[in-house]
């Protein structure tokens, strides 16, 4: 039935083109940012901490979105598990919260299942403008998107909110993300209703963050009484089992106030041949890098070789911005720390063990004996301190891991050049201690992601044309696979490393890694031909594809990327009359 009516709806669209406006059929990268009452499966509209629950007008709030009744009813009105039964194939999954499902989600949020009449009487009871027209951006080209937002504004028109559709081009940033200069009353700095967007996070608070009235990008929340008192306390702390609670806490209000609104999750479609056994490792989030203990994976072929993509095109990418998008890296290099499938810091890897001070604002790292890079020089603390200061004098160094290093005690006089030491690291043999001037809440997940790096290779490289630096033709690393033979833009091969700190009881002595970016334009194909036994994407389309290969099964894993829309509370003009 759901798929019926989507089907209509759809259809009804494609005869009312009117509802999208400024639709470009030219391809772009999209940029990637980002009820109250009872706790039941549907959330109730009686007596919220924000939002305006009076009589006040839309012109007095300054804007109907201001009301937290009519964004209540927006939310009500989507019936997004049906979309994502029927316009994603089932092949992503609709979202309650900011957060994936997993160990991260508070289970007890309010939600706001499909109910169209609730979402009638909220909009009654707020005494919606009926002449108000929506105006709704988005920044995406593909298909998907327009007919998502064509179902979306059907689902609107349904309950009686107008809705138009517009495609920003340009510098996205300017019409997003800048906030108003005053940050309680406004008036907006943007000129829409609602943006559709998306937030690809490393950590929660990538999704959280920008709602704190300090934000450099909140463009869209208000002040709101207790939100930034929450927010602080999520980043006041290391110790994982405290953020969860803080965030938990935070998902509650940004739930109970439709901060936002959270549509859907984006899973990770993970690809795997009936020749592989990965000895039971779990499947997580392959956009960064988790332990998959690689080293007891087996192939039943006799080559004892692993066939996967992102191998080398031009060069390997220097792992500073995305650390673990291409598996090479995480092969390559080990980081101090370990993840699990979920992200979070597990046990020492190039560190034997760490610990964080009481007042989160040290840790202390001590590193394994003996410890060696590929070419048998030793790994030292000093490469770990050579790694930080590189972190913070390369550019276009990843926002979180940059938000770490420069929390460290000396971090601004070393970039600004006053010093050519950086104060906060100290070595002391094979222990290395951080200090930071504030709690650094990230530093943790940082230092299981970005790998170290080996001193006497790069001193001399320039840190402003890192990856220019030859190194990336075939790098040197600490990892439990080296660098074999490199065919840039065709293929590289990596060899079991016998100088490993672990041994494992796998079988793989070689992996074969045909050349790609992040979109393997030949990942079907080479799937389809059996030159692939592991490899990831997002592309539902891909996925669908390579489901109907006998020799191939798709393995799907919640990620830190969500779709949404951004509610713009601050007043503003009506920018359709």
């Amino acid at each position: 039935m759901k798929q019926k009516k989507l089907v209509s709806i759809l259809c009804a669209a494609s005869l009312a083109a009117s509802l999208l406006i400024g639709c470009s059929g030219k391809q772009q990268q999209a940029s990637e940012t980002a009820g109250t009452g009872e706790k039941t499966e549907n959330a109730s509209s009686g007596d919220s901490t924000a939002g305006n629950q009076g009589t006040e007008s839309s012109e007095a709030l300054g804007t109907p979105l201001a009301d937290l009744r009519v964004r209540q009813a927006l939310a009500y009105a989507i019936d997004m598990d049906a979309i994502v039964e029927t316009l994603f194939n089932g092949k992503a999954e609709a979202a309650k919260s900011f957060t994936a499902p997993g160990d991260w989600l508070n289970a007890d949020i309010p939600t706001y299942k499909y109910d169209p009449q609730k979402a009638k009487e909220l909009l009654k009871e707020a005494g919606w403008p009926a002449d108000y027209t929506l105006d709704v951006v988005y920044y995406y080209d593909d298909q998907q998107t327009v007919d998502l937002m064509t179902i979306i504004g059907q689902y609107w028109q349904e309950i009686g909110v107008k809705a138009q559709f517009r495609k920003l081009e340009g510098d996205l940033a300017a019409q997003l993300w800048v906030p108003p200069v005053d940050r309680v009353k406004g008036p907006s700095a943007v000129k829409w209703d609602l943006a559709y967007a998306a937030v690809a996070a490393l950590a929660e608070s990538e999704f959280y963050n920008r709602f704190s009235s300090t934000a450099s990008n909140n463009s869209t929340v208000p002040k709101q009484e207790g939100l930034d008192d929450l927010i602080i306390s999520a980043n006041g702390t290391m110790d994982t089992n405290e953020q969860k609670k803080a965030f938990g806490e935070i998902q509650n209000y940004v739930a109970e106030n439709v901060v936002a609104l959270p549509l859907y999750h984006q899973v990770c479609f993970i690809y795997t041949s009936k020749d592989l056994d990965m000895a039971g490792a779990g499947f997580g989030n392959d956009q960064f890098s988790y332990e998959k203990h690689i080293l007891d994976w087996k192939i039943s072929r006799d080559d004892r070789t692993l066939y996967t993509n992102g191998g080398p095109q031009e060069f390997f990418w220097y792992p500073l911005v995305n650390p673990g998008l291409l598996i090479n890296t995480e092969l390559i290099f080990d980081k101090l720390i370990n993840a699990d499938e979920n992200l979070n810091p597990k046990e020492g890897m190039l560190a034997q063990d760490y610990k964080v001070s009481e007042d989160s604002k040290s840790i202390e790292f001590t590193l394994r004996d003996n410890l060696k890079w590929h070419d048998d020089q030793p790994l030292t603390a000093e490469d770990v301190k050579f790694t930080i200061e590189l972190m913070l004098k390369a550019p276009g160094t990843n926002a979180v891991a940059s938000e770490v290093m420069k929390a460290i005690h000396g971090a601004q006089d070393f970039i600004d050049g006053k010093t050519d030491h950086l104060e906060g690291v100290v070595t002391d043999g094979n222990k290395i201690t951080v200090n930071f001037d504030q709690v650094s809440a990230n530093a943790l997940q940082v230092f299981a992601q970005w790998p170290i790096l080996p001193k006497h290779c790069l001193e001399k490289a320039d840190p402003a044309a890192l990856q220019q630096d030859g190194f990336w033709q075939k790098p040197i690393g600490s990892g439990p696979y080296r660098v074999d033979e490199v065919v840039l833009n065709n293929y590289a091969t990596l060899k079991r490393w016998d100088g490993y700190y672990k041994t494992g009881n796998g079988n793989i002595e070689t992996i074969y890694m045909s050349a790609s970016s992040e979109n393997d334009a030949n990942l079907v194909k080479n799937a389809g031909a059996g030159k692939i036994d592991y490899a990831w994407s997002k592309s539902t389309d891909e996925a669908k594809a390579i489901e109907t290969m006998d020799h191939m099964k798709v393995n799907t894993a919640n990620i830190r990327y969500t779709r949404c829309f951004f509610i713009n509370q601050f007043p503003h003009d009506a920018n359709i009359k």
